[in-house]
């Protein structure tokens, strides 16, 4: 295959299935190594990587791989997502284990590799639970599996209960305790979510549902709404860290490219915006800011503009 012919999504997806476990493993390598590895062009790995950037589980905000290129060199940071046992539903893993195994007879791919041992056990997980793995693009389609609680939160939404619940939070691994409202049960991606008025934050937010550990209803009962819609596009979990920006009118394209949660005009100064917008870590939020530069002001979280100085600061250093 030519390294300058376009490639397919399917494809690329290939070629990153390859890339992305060798790369979380050794942390970082120069840009030439990597092309070199998986007999690709500089210029082929920097625009797959440009996706890896904005891929991530539903709701892609608080589950995103960071990734760079900076000076010749590939940097991959490890999302909190991959250090704690994947849940995958029956659809999910073959599909995986499929691409998984065509991504194998691509050029780099190592089976004693991450990658590599990575397959084997999930071939053996699906052969544990019955699931014949010798030909996983036979076409054959699983009921999705519904989370314990699913059941008794579409009780709670039809009756308009409000419940107390334990939620598992990927960006600070803890559980809080919130007290919600249940509105709308959903299904996207092959997760399940409810959307519930969120008494922590004054709105309504959703949550996913394979992460409240507890559900226990408080008693209190409100009007029931008769039809709240499921959100659509992208959309964000309910315990994502938030940041307030100012935007000047070049910055603007952050509301389009990224979920937020609100866009208000400003008066001063004239044709400015403030948004209100999820963040996947600190260090998205700097790298971010360092992008726009004085197009976007921080107000909120404080210490913002002195997280991108440093970051600013360690990244001139290796120009040294």
């Amino acid at each position: 295959m030519s390294p300058n012919r376009l490639r397919t999504a399917e494809e690329r997806l290939q070629r990153l299935l390859v890339m992305l476990p060798w790369l979380m493993e050794v942390g970082e390598a120069p840009l030439a190594e990597v092309a070199r590895r998986f007999d690709m062009t500089e210029a082929d790995v920097e625009k797959n990587l440009e996706l890896v950037a904005m891929c991530g589980l539903p709701p892609f905000v608080d589950e995103m791989i960071d990734v760079f290129v900076d000076e010749g060199v590939v940097y991959v940071g490890v999302p909190r997502l991959f250090t704690r046992p994947l849940r995958l539903t029956s659809p999910e893993a073959f599909a995986l284990l499929a691409a998984g195994r065509a991504a194998m007879e691509l050029p780099g791919a190592d089976r004693a590799g991450p990658l590599g041992r990575g397959l084997v056990r999930l071939e053996a997980a699906l052969d544990q639970v019955g699931l014949e793995t010798s030909d996983v693009t036979a076409g054959v389609v699983f009921d999705l599996d519904r989370p314990p609680l699913s059941d008794d939160l579409v009780e709670l939404t039809a009756q308009g209960a409000e419940a107390t619940i334990s939620y598992y939070s990927p960006d600070r691994d803890e559980l809080t305790t919130r007290i919600i409202v249940p509105r709308h049960v959903f299904v996207d991606g092959g997760r399940w979510y409810v959307v519930a008025d969120d008494a922590r934050s004054g709105a309504r937010r959703t949550f996913r549902i394979d992460r409240i550990e507890q559900l226990s209803p408080t008693g209190r009962r409100v009007p029931i709404e008769e039809y709240v819609a499921a959100p659509t596009g992208f959309f964000v979990d309910a315990d994502v860290p938030r940041a307030v920006l100012r935007l000047a009118p070049a910055a603007q394209w952050i509301a389009e490219e990224y979920p937020v949660d609100s866009v208000r005009p400003l008066d001063d100064p004239a044709g400015w915006v403030e948004v209100r917008l999820p963040v996947t870590s600190e260090r998205w939020l700097s790298r971010l800011l360092i992008r726009l530069g004085p197009a976007a002001v921080p107000v909120e979280p404080s210490t913002a503009t002195d997280e991108a100085a440093s970051l600013a600061r360690r990244i001139l250093a290796g120009y040294g």
